[in-house]
């Protein structure tokens, strides 16, 4: 009996470690380009938007992608559909590392698919697994998320003035997928639990006439898009002010680095509250803020990237806490997610094109961050309405 229980412990600890290494690879395969983005361009001699298109075509993937990742892991399982995503995610590296200007954005749309089943996927394990946990361990995949792609940004440059170039630096990167794969090995083989059932379990469409999914759904859609926005561009933003390269890649880190710092504060807030309500409102309004602050203030620049980072990191933790906390089960929970990641990405991949065409045609930034803003304060009403203490009907 203690030896099953005792075999039980590891496999929850080697699920639990399994889950946070893949966390690590969610974001940084992705953000940990942006500092590049110039080198890039100039090596390439794109334009703004199409330089915006490499941050643009990743969400693209997560919008279509997203609805699709329930279907797959219903057909082979979770764990297999992680693997799968993993295996993207190290192939999209490898594409994208590759000297020809078509490999590069081809790898960067393969990367985004892998992401999207790991975005979409990962909510519903947690609800599976550990329904009573949802919270804490939301909070620690975005802490590892977060941590990680701050490693990522404040390496690239570096590496890549250290001799390798920005192709050595996009496929450092891999080290993250590459050791996610190996821990997840062990996951292979986990085929019936892994499955969620039924047509019903996955592709629940009722949710969509749910106002309560949509008010979570643009939740954390307002926040992608202001979120890719910003890092995205923030390195470009920055050098316009005169910070130079290194520097604008510091604080771009700085920026990862702060939106994994609620990882630790929010799921230890969370259970001490009613409801969410006050808290979505607060950190939303963080993120309206900071970008004003980019605009009137940029010389404290350091100030509001560590505001609009801890903003925007505990928007998406209390999102991502909201699909497990809305829904009335583990079924519910992955039809929601496939929601609010596809509704989501597909107004994030709207954004950075958008902001880099304005900032075209206008010479500065000051629109789009006056639009960061006030969709900021629009994210705030949705979060306060989404924050209610509330539960999706089942349909």
């Amino acid at each position: 009996m203690t030896t099953a229980l005792s075999a039980t412990g590891k496999q929850r600890a080697l699920l639990i470690a399994g889950i946070l290494l893949i966390a690590t690879t969610l974001r940084v395969t992705f953000t940990g380009a942006a500092p590049l983005l110039d080198a890039i361009r100039l090596d390439y001699a794109l334009s703004t938007a199409q330089t915006g298109l490499l941050t643009t075509l990743p969400l693209l993937a997560f919008a279509l992608i997203s609805p699709l990742a329930a279907g797959l892991a219903r057909r082979i399982g979770m764990e297999r559909s992680l693997f799968v995503a993993l295996l993207l995610i190290i192939g999209g590296i490898a594409l994208r590392s590759l000297p020809t200007a078509s490999l590069l954005f081809i790898g960067t749309a393969v990367i985004g698919c892998g992401i999207a089943l790991g975005n979409v996927l990962l909510p519903g394990l947690i609800k599976r697994d550990f329904p009573g946990q949802v919270a804490k361990l939301t909070g620690a995949y975005s802490l590892t998320m977060g941590a990680a792609a701050a490693l990522g940004s404040a390496l690239v440059v570096p590496v890549a003035l250290g001799g390798a170039g920005w192709h050595g630096a996009l496929l450092m990167l891999m080290v993250f997928p590459l050791l996610a794969l190996l821990l997840w090995l062990p996951q292979w083989r986990q085929q019936p639990a892994s499955q969620l059932s039924g047509a019903r379990a996955l592709h629940n469409r009722g949710i969509w006439r749910s106002p309560l999914a949509w008010q979570v759904t643009l939740f954390l859609g307002i926040n992608s898009l202001i979120y890719y926005v910003i890092i995205g561009w923030l390195p470009a933003i920055l050098q316009s002010h005169g910070y130079s390269e290194t520097e604008a890649g510091s604080m771009h880190g700085l920026l990862q680095l702060a939106t994994a710092a609620p990882g630790l504060a929010v799921p230890l807030i969370l259970h001490r509250l009613k409801d969410q309500r006050a808290l979505a409102g607060v950190v939303a309004l963080m993120c309206a803020v900071s970008a004003a602050g980019f605009w009137f203030m940029p010389s404290q620049a350091v100030v509001w990237t560590l505001i609009f980072g801890f903003g925007s990191g505990a928007t998406m933790i209390l999102g991502l806490t909201f699909i497990g906390l809305r829904a009335s089960s583990a079924h519910q929970a992955a039809a929601l997610s496939g929601m609010a990641q596809s509704v989501g990405y597909l107004l994030a991949a709207c954004g950075p094109p958008l902001m880099g065409k304005i900032h075209d045609t206008s010479g500065d930034w000051h629109i789009s961050l006056l639009a960061c803003a006030l969709a900021s304060i629009v994210m705030a009403v949705c979060g306060i309405l989404a924050g209610r203490d509330r539960e999706i009907a089942p349909r």
